[in-house]
């Protein structure tokens, strides 16, 4: 047996059987009587489903023609015919109603991407800094509170006044 995509090849040492209760009792397969061989449908599900997506133009097209059908059961013969169901013209025709063609357009789907803030790069370049001088001020606290210490200890007075620069 081979498989040429979706259909399956059966050969007539397969026997008629095959032949007869799939081919033409199902009417799925083909036959090729000249070469011995019939085609036939393979039942195994294809591996994974695609979404549909419609474009703009085809829902108004598709709302127009609707909405033009007058007579009993013309619509779920234009729905049969799209391979649609009653609850996509619902939801395009509310689409409609609220003005926006690109509401018509297929969405993309998952979470929305959040605006970047133009000021997220300072914050963060000030912030990297103030951890810095934070990390700077303890340690001069640390090396401030070790000289006092060492004073005391050596019995040297400090001065209560701070020492500035700019005096």
């Amino acid at each position: 047996m081979e498989h040429e995509g979706r259909l399956k090849t059966v050969t007539p040492a397969e026997g008629r059987e095959a032949e007869r209760s799939e081919a033409e009792r199902a009417g799925a397969g083909v036959t090729d009587r000249q070469a011995g061989v019939v085609v036939v449908a393979d039942p195994e599900v294809p591996e994974k489903a695609r979404r549909r997506r419609f474009t703009a133009e085809y829902k108004l097209r598709v709302l127009q023609e609707a909405d033009a059908c007058s007579e009993p059961g013309e619509t779920g013969a234009l729905l049969r015919r799209e391979g649609l169901y009653s609850s996509h013209l619902v939801v395009w025709r509310r689409q409609r109603a609220e003005g926006t063609l690109q509401g018509l357009s297929p969405r993309k789907r998952g979470r929305k991407p959040q605006p970047t803030n133009p000021l997220a790069k300072k914050v963060a370049e000030l912030e990297r800094e103030n951890r810095g001088l934070k990390r700077r001020l303890k340690q001069a606290e640390t090396i401030i509170d070790v000289q006092k210490k060492v004073s005391q200890i050596l019995g040297v007075p400090l001065s209560d006044e701070p020492r500035g620069d700019d005096e």
